[in-house]
């Protein structure tokens, strides 16, 4: 890919700091997402990219501690705003998305219904208003009901969606409530949320049922399979249906990503993971979500960094797309 050339970066970044001076350090400034704004009304705003918190993590059958998964995430990007084309795209991100940073979401606390409905009621707002959705988690139950808004927001005459769901774990198990964060691909089908035939779950590395219809790319042929072969199957799978894309940073091997609440080892790489996400171009996507990050695990902020990172380059392949 080309160099980029910035003209005017104050135009094109939008500086959100103290007098508007560009902020080219890796420490300060950590509020939004890649410095961008923070914006608590955000329905009427306009925006191509709204980012939401979701500090949640009661549905999780390991460790706890992802309901600090979006504060790490936010305060490791300062790493990644220095670029203004972020290696190896040829192009400025905030010249081609408005971007903002909707905080955190607000529920009762402890109440994982609670949190269901009003994260199920923000995000359709969001679709209605026109923006994609972007969300940190928290624990992985939080895609349950992002599943739902996409869903009532997209699929008007019978369609269902696609997942495109990273992962050591394949979340299908049935012996669970409707809350927890290994049930949420079990219950999505029986919701006719998505489609398991035309569903990929990459990187599974734990038991999983057979017969459900995914496409389960495991993680010994993850590993295995070159990027295209891999590319090439998720896109035969889905064809051109509307892509829902989910990322449990366990799906990175506990080398990448320790700092998580049911690390398994054989999981790949993350330079692997990012050329796999990069070459998505032909994917519909329509919502995205990294979760899972508990940075109480973490070491030197690693498993923070390979979060923003993914959730980074998520943002270019959608803008890309433009």
């Amino acid at each position: 890919m080309s160099a980029c050339v910035v003209n005017n970066p104050n135009k094109l970044c939008g500086f959100q700091t103290l007098n508007q001076v560009e902020d080219t350090s890796l420490v300060a400034n950590a509020f939004g997402f890649l410095r961008t704004p923070l914006v608590f009304n955000p329905y009427d705003m306009p925006a191509d990219v709204a980012i939401t918190g979701v500090p949640f993590d009661i549905a999780t059958s390991g460790r706890s501690g992802s309901r600090f998964g979006p504060q790490a995430i936010r305060n490791i990007s300062t790493q990644l705003d220095w670029e203004h084309c972020r290696y190896p795209w040829d192009f400025c991100l905030k010249d081609k998305l408005k971007i903002m940073d909707c905080g955190d979401l607000v529920y009762s606390f402890g109440d994982a219904k609670s949190m269901a409905a009003a994260l199920e009621a923000h995000t359709l707002k969001l679709l209605e208003s026109g923006k994609t959705c972007l969300t940190f988690g928290g624990d992985h139950f939080i895609t349950l009901p992002l599943l739902r808004a996409h869903y009532k927001h997209f699929c008007k005459n019978g369609e269902k969606l696609s997942l495109l769901h990273f992962d050591a774990h394949s979340d299908t198990y049935s012996n669970g409530s409707d809350a927890d964060h290994g049930t949420m691909f079990y219950h999505a089908p029986m919701e006719g949320l998505i489609d398991p035939n035309r569903s990929v779950q990459l990187g599974i590395r734990t038991e999983y049922d057979k017969s459900l219809g995914f496409n389960v790319i495991h993680g010994a042929m993850a590993n295995d399979l070159s990027v295209d072969e891999i590319v090439a199957s998720i896109e035969k799978t889905v064809g051109d249906n509307k892509v829902y894309l989910t990322f449990d940073i366990d799906c990175l091997d506990p080398a990448y990503a320790p700092g998580t609440g049911t690390p398994v080892c054989g999981g790949l790489s993350t330079d692997k993971i990012l050329k796999i996400i990069r070459k998505l171009t032909k994917l519909n996507i329509v919502g995205y979500d990294v979760v899972e990050v508990a940075p109480v695990y973490d070491h030197a902020e690693i498993t923070a960094l390979a979060a923003a990172t993914l959730a980074t380059d998520m943002l270019y392949l959608h803008a890309s797309k433009r």
